[in-house]
């Protein structure tokens, strides 16, 4: 229906992270997957945010580049997911608050094109905006596994 703006011989990095490959090109380490259903993952991002760290994409299992060409089916199942990843990290890191994003096209800020939805933990005075353009790779997946602990913890506590 709409044209794709991924760049020609795409090699998907969310792909990638969804079927456990893990190289140069993925983008998600399976050390970092929080929670997975036959239709959804849920991975930390590696894409580290100061003062907002600890933060998830929420992927469906298959690829579709944006929301755009989401089943709606599909897309009911993922915005059910993004709320249990809020509320439990809501609970799990004691945050503030809760900013969702969802981003489509280059315009639009997209950058891996493979659907995503974005779940941060907010806190009072935490200059997201500002901290969002200096993100970061973080590289040492040890830094992130307390998070994907923490989150795995209270979802189990959320059954």
């Amino acid at each position: 229906m709409f044209k794709s703006r991924a760049p020609k011989n795409y090699k998907c990095p969310i792909c990638l992270g969804v079927d456990g490959v893990e190289n140069e090109d993925t983008l998600l380490k399976q050390a970092d997957l929080v929670y997975r259903d036959k239709a959804v993952s849920v991975f930390i991002n590696s894409f580290w945010i100061p003062t907002c760290e600890g933060h998830v994409i929420v992927v469906p299992n298959e690829h579709h580049e944006n929301l755009y060409d989401l089943p709606k089916k599909l897309n009911n199942h993922i915005y059910e997911i993004v709320q249990k990843m809020a509320i439990a990290m809501k609970k799990a890191y004691k945050c503030d608050g809760i900013t969702t994003r969802q981003n489509n096209e280059p315009a639009g800020d997209q950058h891996a094109f493979h659907f995503h939805h974005h779940v941060f933990p907010r806190y009072d005075g935490d200059s997201f905006n500002l901290n969002l353009t200096k993100k970061s790779v973080l590289s040492d997946t040890s830094k992130r596994l307390k998070y994907v602990a923490k989150l795995r913890k209270e979802l189990e506590r959320l059954k």
